[in-house]
């Protein structure tokens, strides 16, 4: 291939009128993509309603027509979902893709597996969750999923990694930046950074009320003006508005006849507000009376390795457990019981982030409500010990752990609700309809993370906004929908 061949071949699978800032990050990837140099790494950094995903899509069209291995991932099941939408390629799950379920003596690990795909481009969408340093689950890898990321893929033959992330969004939960888009920490792996980020509003976006009020949220956090309330603009968008109380009901119901359950979210605060946000949508707008109905919708709060069918979805890259986030339907359920103090369920879930794959697992209900985001440590241990004594009577510690990884009440999947959920399990998904929740707020409470929390709720949004109970000092003046 000439050196001038691949940036015109993406700009034809581009859809609109580029502007001056993508034609310079096609150009760059020319240069990436072509160079002789090794251990190149790509950082695309992209405000919302900046054209990212569109030039990404145009670069995975392009390199998969010219028959170049291209393998798409993100950090969740459901930021996988997105991808694929917008790319027409399979797209999975870091987590799914590098790791794989080893077995050492008693102990069971995770580890990341050798690269085995040369000549890859790998493409990492929603970058900013990627966690790392002290934040990592010490089940998979050394629990540090960066890490581990960058081994897997540069220990491959000619491969290379874009990572793709949006640096206004929300930090991984302990970190105070995202370190998968830290120029500085990426050079300090030994690789040679290409970056970029886009800042221009496209003009196709430019009508849209939800990505005005973020580009204007983006600009106040770069300027470091995060200590009194940004005022958001409703009026003359049709796209974000505002919903009291009284009308919170009647617009929740209308979302779900018009665009369906699962493109319609609360975003909230906390635990706490999500439940009760839970509690009043299954009683007044679904009639569910039954703590579990079917047709619940439900997320998985803690990973889960027992009850993924193997292998999964036919795929050969995959791991063989049920993620903390991923999103799931109740279809039948049966068996209601109560062992060690806690109560379980049989049931039949269909997890609707992984092409509706039906899984059978006995399932928790003691999480449905609680305010903690899973069983609080107390809760487990005390779990594990109970179970721990019912085999008491097997005398090897092997045959025993082996009947524990196995019992079906110690791993039962822990469900919350997944009407109303907290910003950072909505992170990386995008449904139709947001509704958004900030709760009691003062400007004493401001700060920088509430900034960055609702410009990354707004941003959830493919299509519509509505903000519940706004406060008017809050909304700009005489921009509001009923000043």
């Amino acid at each position: 291939m000439r050196s001038d061949d691949l940036a015109p071949r993406i700009l034809e699978n581009f859809p609109h009128q580029p502007t001056e800032e993508q034609l310079q990050v096609v150009q760059l990837w020319e240069d990436f993509l072509l160079s002789r140099e090794s251990d190149l790494i790509f950082v695309l950094r992209g405000y919302a309603g900046t054209g990212k995903t569109s030039l990404v899509a145009a670069l995975v069209k392009t390199w998969a027509a010219m028959q170049q291995r291209v393998v798409l991932l993100a950090p969740t099941g459901r930021a996988a979902k997105v991808m694929t939408g917008y790319s027409g390629l399979p797209a999975y799950t870091i987590h799914k893709f590098i790791y794989r379920r080893r077995t050492f003596g008693d102990n069971e690990h995770f580890t990341a597996m050798p690269n085995l795909l040369p000549n890859t481009l790998f493409i990492v969408d929603e970058a900013s969750m990627i966690q790392n340093y002290g934040a990592g689950n010490q089940l998979f890898g050394e629990g540090q999923l960066l890490d581990d990321l960058l081994r897997y893929v540069y220990t491959g033959r000619n491969c290379r990694l874009i990572l793709v992330g949006d640096e206004a969004q929300l930090p991984p939960v302990g970190e105070t930046e995202s370190p998968a888009l830290s120029t500085e920490l990426l050079e300090g792996y030994g690789l040679t950074v290409m970056e970029y980020t886009l800042r221009q509003v496209v003009r196709q976006a430019q009508e849209s009320g939800i990505l005005w009020n973020a580009t204007a949220l983006r600009q106040m956090l770069t300027e470091g003006e995060v200590y009194s309330f940004p005022r958001l603009r409703t009026r003359g968008f049709a796209d974000i508005r505002t919903v009291s109380g009284e009308e919170l009901l009647e617009s929740l119901e209308d979302s779900y006849g018009e665009v369906g359950r699962d493109e319609t979210i609360v975003v909230t605060r906390s635990n706490k507000r999500a439940g009760l946000f839970n509690q009043g949508i299954r009683a007044r707008i679904l009639d569910m009376e039954e703590e579990l109905c079917y047709g619940d919708r439900v997320m998985i709060v803690k990973n889960n390795y027992l009850w993924m069918p193997q292998p999964f979805a036919g795929e050969e890259h995959s791991s063989d457990f049920i993620a903390n986030g991923d999103m799931a339907v109740v279809r039948r359920y049966s068996g209601e019981r109560e062992v060690y103090g806690l109560r379980f369920v049989d049931a039949i879930i269909e997890l609707t982030d992984y092409d509706h794959l039906e899984v059978e697992a006995t399932v928790m209900l003691d999480t449905l409500q609680s305010e903690s985001p899973a069983l609080t440590s107390e809760q487990q241990k005390k779990l594990w010990n109970d179970v721990w004594e019912d085999y008491a009577d097997i005398p090897g510690k092997k045959e025993r752990m082996k009947k524990m990884k196995e019992d079906i009440h110690l791993n039962a999947l822990q469900i919350k609700y997944a009407y109303a959920v907290t910003c950072h399990k909505a992170q990386g998904g995008g449904w139709a309809h947001v509704y958004i929740d900030q709760g009691y707020m003062t400007e004493e409470m401001l700060s920088e993370d509430y900034f960055r929390w609702l410009y990354t709720a707004l941003t959830r949004a493919t299509e519509k906004v509505f903000l519940i109970n706004w406060p008017k000092q809050q909304r700009e003046e005489g921009e509001t929908d009923d000043d």
